[in-house]
């Protein structure tokens, strides 16, 4: 029968899919960082499997195991701001679930030995959130062998490989023996393994006699074992669990444990495993995507001073994958790594010669990379590919040589995740040390649970430490490191957000994060004052910009008057803007002009300067709100020869305003007339945004232009501080043409008059 074409769904993922799963038939029961593990062999991906399994990288247990049931959806249920664009939604498992494991740690802590005194961060909910404690386990990484996985973590100073598998007797009726393949380095203690409880059993039993666990009379039973027989390992229950003792060791350990819920069919199954070495596994395997897919790109017109290549996106491609792009960076030889929300990395080649060449019409794809959980920054560091996704800090390694990503190594994961859909890691930067930085989304329209709600994280090099640099945002998407160390940092109206707002974001120097106002986010202020949170370089309406994104500096000599300019970027309306700004009594204030270029089809997440030939290459997406909604773009922002003429200095003095020109202008049209100001506030509230109140007008009474023709100086009437200002004008350029713009700004503060 013909069916629905659903693109998350259809798409090929890889052997494997990271998200945030909830585990049906327990109490809370989520994977909040879930590797999702297609068992089965065949084609298509992990959605395209009849047998999975869950491995929680945050507590290092096996949340589930489960099967198609043939019913309904199967695999999960796809529901999610990154499948099928809920809200206030997360995905949920599908089928027949085998078995589970509730939320909690998946070893015994190894040095008491207990499941009980889990240390993990709690919540505001008194639920425990993030990964468990260093000495206790740490995840780190995820291994890819054809369509093999190989997790890796350690237990205390143990090292510990896993791979999960399923067994399937030729019996279409015969139940399948979950897998999971252990190799365990030598061990200073005894090791506790959490393996099973049966779905929804809360009163269940465990019978070491049979290494059965029964949940009740309606529920089938639960058998175990492992393989070679003669592992020295011990069963044991607790609480209606199913364990495993793993003694003290000075010999690696290879073995297998199985599960199933037919003993008869899994003893047909299951012998002394021949299978059991992983190492052949994380040496790097056969390439899984070995096309190399070719587009052509689009090269815009020269006509004015800004020209637009489009780098056309692979959209059709043999593993139905989206190409939504969220992050990008340039390898010293000039090609491009780009990801997509979607859990994809590629690779994008070109012949591109000098600087002052185009783009070339043939570009080349290759895709190194699936199943990421939604990596929303990029950054290369060494040669290395690292992105910044919702599970994790992670770093991409090619073990062979044949291009294609083998191992994912976890170089931090840190930061606490509920299964919330808004709490996004937005961005990548490092800074002259080697330290990472991004953001962490807040939860919508709730109230934080975690302390990483709604902040500026740094990450250490090493990926040994994260700290807290700024607090009080809601949904900041991207990070723009400054020259002085400071920070840029865009967010979204919303709650206590009664606007869009640039925050110019700098550290106290006692070390204890600023706020920026976002009372929801994980805070100690009290005190919803304005007063109370830290001011934003502007304020901008919803009409300018409805999703500002990253902003970055022009470090490009090749984009002349604008160089050392600062650029913000817009999600919601796939447009690029110029920052004019200043500090004035030691605060931050500024505003925002667009650039005389046609909007892109792709709400624009994050630019790049490429060394080879000084232009800024655009990646964006449609994922949730916004007006430019084709699903995804790769653009190239080239500077033509034609001339710039926008104001890149805006300066509040007491006597009016100070706009400075990349390009001298016509004195002879400069009537105050030409010359349109307005003001308004805004209400900061617990409310979603703001209405305009207070409107008004100002009028420009003098219009004044300096000897070189760059700087025109406004005296306007009644000037005083404001959140809120827009400036329209519509003058001539020293040689006719005409320069018309609107500018949006905030001011804090009036400078002395220089006169």
């Amino acid at each position: 029968e013909p069916s629905k074409i659903e693109s998350w769904s259809a798409m090929d993922y890889g052997p494997s899919l990271t998200h945030t799963y909830e585990v049906p038939g327990g109490s809370h029961n989520f994977a909040y960082k879930g590797i999702a593990v297609r068992l089965d062999p065949g084609a298509g991906g992990v959605s395209r499997g009849k047998h999975w399994m869950v491995f929680d990288t945050d507590t290092l247990r096996v949340a589930a195991a489960w099967s198609a049931s043939g019913q309904g959806p199967n695999f999960i249920d796809w529901r999610g701001i990154q499948f099928n664009g809920e809200h206030q939604i997360h995905p949920r498992i599908a089928g027949s679930i085998a078995y589970a494991n509730s939320s909690g740690p998946g070893w015994a802590n190894p040095t008491s030995h207990s499941f009980v005194d889990d240390q993990r961060v709690e919540g505001r909910d008194g639920l425990r959130y993030g990964p468990l404690p260093r000495e206790w386990g740490k995840f780190r990484g995820l291994y890819h062998h054809g369509q093999q996985v190989v997790l890796s973590y350690s237990i205390g100073n143990t090292d510990v490989l896993e791979s999960p598998r399923v067994m399937i007797d030729d019996e279409p009726s015969a139940a399948p023996a979950f897998l999971r393949t252990f190799n365990i380095g030598p061990r200073d203690r005894e090791l506790v393994l959490q393996v099973a409880e049966h779905p929804g059993a809360a009163n269940a039993v465990v019978d070491l006699a049979k290494i059965r666990c029964v949940a009740s009379e309606s529920v089938s039973s639960l058998d175990a074992g492992f393989a070679p027989h003669n592992t020295p390992a011990i069963w044991a229950a607790e609480d209606g669990r199913l364990r495993l003792k793993i003694p003290a060791g000075t010999e690696p350990l290879k073995f297998t444990v199985w599960t199933a819920t037919d003993a008869n069919d899994a003893s047909k199954l299951i012998v002394e495993d021949a299978d059991s070495d992983l190492t052949s596994l994380i040496q790097g395997g056969p390439p899984r995507w070995p096309q190399q897919l070719e587009t052509r790109a689009a090269i815009g017109p020269d006509d004015g001073p800004f020209a637009i290549d489009v780098l056309t996106a692979p959209e059709s491609n043999p593993w139905l994958a989206q190409t939504r792009f969220t992050g990008l960076d340039f390898f010293p030889d000039g090609r491009i790594a780009v990801c997509s929300w979607d859990g994809d990395v590629w690779i994008v080649a070109d012949s591109a010669g000098p600087p002052d060449t185009t783009v070339p019409g043939a570009l080349r794809w290759q895709r190194i990379a699936t199943g990421l959980f939604q990596p929303l920054g990029l950054k290369i560091v060494d040669d290395k590919i690292h992105l910044i996704c919702r599970d994790q800090l992670v770093v991409l390694h090619d073990l062979n040589g044949d291009g294609e990503t083998d191992f994912y190594e976890c170089l931090n994961n840190d930061h606490q995740v509920t299964e919330h859909f808004h709490e996004f890691a937005m961005g990548l930067q490092t800074d002259a040390e080697g330290n990472f930085y991004y953001a962490k989304s807040g939860r919508h329209a709730l109230e934080a649970v975690v302390p990483h709600h709604g902040t500026l994280l740094r990450v250490s090099r090493d990926g040994s430490q994260t700290d807290i640099i700024a607090t009080g945002f809601r949904a900041a998407n991207g990070v723009c490191l400054n020259p002085d160390g400071s920070f840029v940092v865009t967010d979204q109206e919303g709650f206590w957000n009664p606007k869009n707002r640039i925050n110019w974001v700098t550290l106290d120097p006692s070390g204890k994060p600023k706020f920026y106002g976002n009372m929801f986010g994980y805070t100690d202020v009290t005190d919803s004052s304005d007063s109370a949170m830290e001011p934003p370089l502007c304020w901008m309406t919803n009409e300018f910009d409805r999703s500002p994104a990253e902003l970055l500096w022009v470090t490009s000599d090749r984009w002349g008057p604008l160089s050392g300019s600062l650029l913000n970027l817009s999600y919601g309306y796939g447009k690029v803007f110029v920052v004019p700004h200043e500090r004035v009594n030691g605060v931050m204030q500024g505003g925002m002009i667009q650039l005389p270029l046609p909007p892109l089809p792709t709400g624009v997440m994050r630019g790049r300067f490429r060394p080879t030939d000084g232009q800024l290459y655009l990646c964006g997406m449609f994922a949730w709100a916004g007006s430019a909604t084709h699903p995804g773009g790769l653009y190239r922002l080239r500077v033509t020869d034609q001339p710039i003429r926008l104001p890149v200095e805006l300066n509040a003095v007491k006597s009016g305003l100070q706009l400075t020109f990349t390009a001298p202008l016509d004195p002879t049209s400069l009537d105050p007339k030409r010359v349109q100001i307005k003001t308004w506030s805004l209400k900061r509230t617990a409310n979603y945004g703001s209405k305009h109140y207070d409107e008004q007008p100002l009028e420009v009474s003098i219009a004044n232009l300096s000897a070189d023709g760059k700087t025109l100086t406004l005296d306007v009437d009644g000037l005083r501080p404001t959140w809120c200002m827009e400036i329209n004008y519509e003058l001539r350029a020293a040689d006719g043409t005409p320069v018309v713009g609107v500018i949006h700004n905030t001011i804090h503060e009036l400078a002395d008059d220089p006169r």
